[in-house]
């Protein structure tokens, strides 16, 4: 057995290490610096109190993004260190970030340790490679993001860290084959076990879905199905749960080998960047003669962000969670017994707010950010909830969870679908939301994104429109002089949100303009970037009426497009003309 020693190492802070929403992301070239990963874990270790460190059972894994093999690495050896008595490691280093909640939730050792807490290495759906982004987060023992009250004391660390614990001389841990590596330190035993990266999360989705339901759907020969990892960590479930447990074709299969650089593309399930998928489905620019798969749906580098697709047909993320939440009592067998209620992100359409107020459950809006849902969760408050930025989840675990929203779906459609597989016509995805539309209306909603804006400009134009606020009637003339046939502006604030779990308060999480009509702007920064500024636009309306449902949303859309652009000055301020991605 290896003995390893603990060396305490000078260091100096670094700027700018202050989490965001979902942890640090900055470019590789940033965190192979000589200590400043070292950094950023030790002043994490320092945040979290003794008893949730030494003796303890922390994860290690991610999305296998360029640097993650070394960063493992790197972090075994501080855990060793810092008197950490295990850890987990997915092989070869993959887990997804629902999966890694899962496995602190579910996963029980074989001398039956629980593990404590998390090290995800992600930057989510940014791309990935020797010159993109690389990014590293902290979970908690609940299986969720750390709390702000743990964010902001691991960045108060970063700024006054001097030195961090590694045990230099540990050696490398062959993280590609399942088994136990045992060492001895100061502190005695230390253990590091790798084990299958799909076996926890597997075992909880059988215990959530009806898969033999779902394979006679997969396997029936009316039903055709698409899954496009974009060479994510969703690879490594893909076949697992698809072809093998579910019967589907090795062939539905898109990109699922997980790549460091994501095969050069950006993992982010949009219209956008999955091109091979929505071209497959009929969405492309070109018409293919091939006739597209009846169900289609995409991952990003992590695996709990989700784009769900129909024939020829794109269902917004704001609509999938609502028509989720609509059908999970009666096709899903986990929520059998009713939902607890359910939750959005504030920039995410009203389209839940409405399936809540029929079916009477418990609603909540909370600021952008998966922990926010977690509290509620963990007070029995929630069972499923969403966000517009394709993230959509349960109380299972306490991330978003893209394999669990595609499954969910896969699942309303076998419901609807269960005694009509030998008939003519299957129900369709379209059909489905069509249905929903009819039945709750429908919020025409589209985001546009300004990606890498310089920080500055991206601040002006939000303490603008902040400004801009303290006169309505200012607001509405530069409204009616942009769009005549735009309603009127009642309300306009930044949203800020009060814990019903804590109490804790969330300010300046979004400004925004709401409509008489019950329209509404929304502007946010989003703090998912690794440089530059992302600024987000949010553009909502509903319409009621079942024979004004089926208008293009972006020409439905205009109007208030056009208002949002004249409000906001946006060319003025970031020299934009058009956005980066439209969703």
């Amino acid at each position: 057995m290896a003995v390893f020693k603990v060396s305490r190492v000078k260091t100096t802070p670094f700027d700018g290490q202050k989490p965001g929403t979902s942890g640090l992301r900055k470019k590789v070239k940033v965190f192979v610096q000589p200590h400043y990963l070292q950094n950023f874990v030790q002043a994490t270790f320092n945040a979290l109190s003794t008893e949730k460190v030494v003796g303890k059972t922390l994860v290690i894994s991610g999305d296998g993004r360029y640097y993650s093999k070394e960063a493992i690495q790197i972090i075994i050896k501080m855990s060793a260190a810092n008197g950490v008595r295990r850890i987990w490691v997915g092989q070869n280093g993959l887990l997804s970030t629902p999966a890694v909640s899962a496995v602190i939730r579910e996963r029980v050792g074989a001398d039956g340790s629980k593990a404590s807490g998390a090290f995800i290495l992600t930057a989510s759906h940014n791309p990935g490679g020797p010159t993109e982004d690389f990014g590293i987060k902290y979970n908690m023992e609940n299986g969720g993001p750390a709390p702000e009250g743990v964010t902001n004391k691991i960045y108060e660390n970063t700024t006054t860290i001097k030195e961090y614990l590694i045990a230099e001389d540990l050696p490398d841990v062959d993280i590609s084959t399942p088994g136990i590596t045992s060492f001895s330190g100061p502190d005695g035993p230390f253990d590091v076990e790798v084990f299958d990266s799909a076996d926890t999360y597997v075992k909880l989705m059988k215990t959530i879905f009806d898969f033999e339901a779902i394979r006679k759907l997969l396997t029936s020969p009316k039903f055709t199905f698409c899954y496009d990892a974009l060479h994510g960590v969703a690879g490594a479930y893909a076949s697992r749960i698809f072809v093998e447990e579910l019967g589907a074709d090795e062939n539905s299969l898109l990109n699922c080998v997980p790549k460091e650089d994501f095969g050069g593309g950006h993992p982010d399930p949009n219209l956008t960047y999955a091109k091979e998928l929505v071209a497959r489905m009929g969405l492309g620019k070109s018409n293919s003669q091939v006739e597209p798969p009846e169900f289609g749906a995409a991952a990003d580098g992590d695996a709990d962000r989700n784009m769900i697709l129909g024939k020829r047909f794109f269902v917004t993320p704001s609509d999938s969670v609502a028509i989720i939440a609509a059908n999970a009592v009666g096709a899903i067998p986990y929520f059998s017994g009713g939902l607890k209620g359910v939750a959005r992100s504030m920039p995410t359409s009203a389209a839940l707010d409405v399936v809540a107020q029929h079916l009477n459950l418990k609603f909540f809006e909370v600021p952008t950010g998966w922990k926010f849902f977690g509290n509620l969760m963990d007070a029995g408050l929630c069972s499923v909830c969403g966000e517009e930025s394709f993230g959509t989840g349960s109380d299972h675990v306490r991330e978003k969870d893209g394999i669990w929203a595609v499954l969910a779906w896969l699942s309303i459609l076998a419901y609807k679908n269960k005694d009509n597989l030998s008939g003519e016509k299957l129900v369709t995805v379209e059909d489905i939301v069509r249905e929903h539309w009819a039945t709750y209306g429908r919020h025409y909603y589209t985001r546009y994104d300004y990606e890498n804006v310089d920080a500055g400009a991206a601040k002006e134009l939000m303490a603008h429109l902040v400004k801009l606020q303290l006169s309505l009637v200012e607001v509405n003339k530069i409204v009616k002089a942009a769009r005549s046939d735009v309603v009127t502006v009642v309300n306009a604030d930044e949203f800020e949100y009060k814990d019903p779990v804590d109490g804790s308060v969330s300010s300046h999480q979004g400004i925004r303009y709401l409509f008489d009509d019950g329209s509404r702007l929304v502007f946010r920064l989003s703090g998912t970037g690794s440089e530059g500024a992302t600024i987000r636009l949010y553009i909502e309306q509903y319409e009621k009426d079942p024979s004004k449902t089926s208008r293009d949303s972006q020409e439905a859309l205009a109007p208030l497009v056009a208002v949002a652009l004249k409000l906001s000055k946006m060319e003025e301020f970031t020299g934009r003309s058009a956005p980066t991605v439209i969703t």
